[in-house]
């Protein structure tokens, strides 16, 4: 509530997965990170979530782990989206182990099926954000599609900011997404590669039940409040919970009003809920 208005929410990432292997893909999730998942994974849980939380819509995707699940996973993505569309907009996976060709002919595909975007999971994946096919999987992306990145995690080296802010060197018109305030456990590093970078967006999950919310507000106002979003990694983190951290941020009601929602629609090129 703002002002006492109830305000629209956007969850610009969440993480679905089909009923049968929705329990599974969550419990894999829950060993890499050695957390605890609140939710299943599955499209039923998540949209009794947002039902409780008051979220709106969400932004969906999964990771491809090998190019051979492709096709299935962004058809999966693709129809989810086609069963709410009120409800859900969607970004397709890729693979850097692709060809160009085959990057290209999915992504021509991904557009055609209305996805919005892409999701890279370096961590994953198990490539560098930097590396030599990495780039030139965004060199056949070309700016056609944003693409959100897992980045950071101290336990790795494939997607720190640092690297993140060396592929787009090369890249300086492609529209990024840098997930977890820039980088999962390394925000500071965040701040310093990343917030610079003005083709870089971030969004806020799995970042706030790590930092204090006088850090938090350190990296919002490092990346601006123009160019965060609201997000909540489901099915990892509640998003009740992750709307009541936002608000002890102490961000004024304009800063709330774009994380939470008009800087995804804009960002995404889709009409601002009045």
């Amino acid at each position: 509530m703002l002002k006492g208005v109830k305000m629209y929410i956007f969850d610009s990432h969440v993480h679905i997965y089909p009923d049968k292997i929705a329990a599974k893909a969550s419990e894999n999730i829950s060993n890499f990170y050695d957390l605890d998942m609140s939710f299943d994974g599955s499209i039923s849980q998540l949209l009794e979530a947002c039902d409780k939380a008051g979220v709106n819509r969400c932004l969906v995707h999964s990771v491809a782990t090998t190019k051979e699940q492709i096709q299935k996973i962004n058809d999966f993505i693709t129809d989810s989206v086609n069963l709410y569309p009120d409800r859900f907009v969607g970004f397709g996976s890729l693979h850097p182990s692709m060809t160009q060709k085959e990057a290209d002919d999915e992504i021509v595909r991904m557009i055609g099926a209305g996805l919005l975007g892409i999701k890279l999971h370096p961590d994953f994946q198990s490539f560098y954000i930097d590396e030599k096919r990495a780039m030139e999987l965004y060199e056949v992306v070309n700016n056609r599609l944003p693409i959100l990145f897992h980045t950071g995690d101290k336990r790795f080296g494939y997607s720190t900011p640092s690297r993140l802010a060396n592929a787009l060197k090369s890249f300086p018109e492609q529209r990024v997404i840098a997930a977890h305030l820039g980088g999962y456990t390394e925000w500071d590093d965040a701040v310093r590669y990343l917030s610079v970078l003005e083709n870089v967006y971030v969004d806020t999950c799995s970042s706030l039940s790590f930092i204090t919310p006088s850090q938090a507000k350190t990296c919002i106002e490092a990346f601006t409040e123009d160019r965060v979003f609201f997000a909540t990694d489901y099915p990892m983190w509640s998003p009740s919970d992750e709307i009541e951290r936002i608000k002890k941020i102490g961000l004024s009601d304009t800063a709330m009003e774009k994380i939470f929602y008009k800087n995804i629609c804009r960002f995404l090129d889709i009409e601002v809920p009045k």
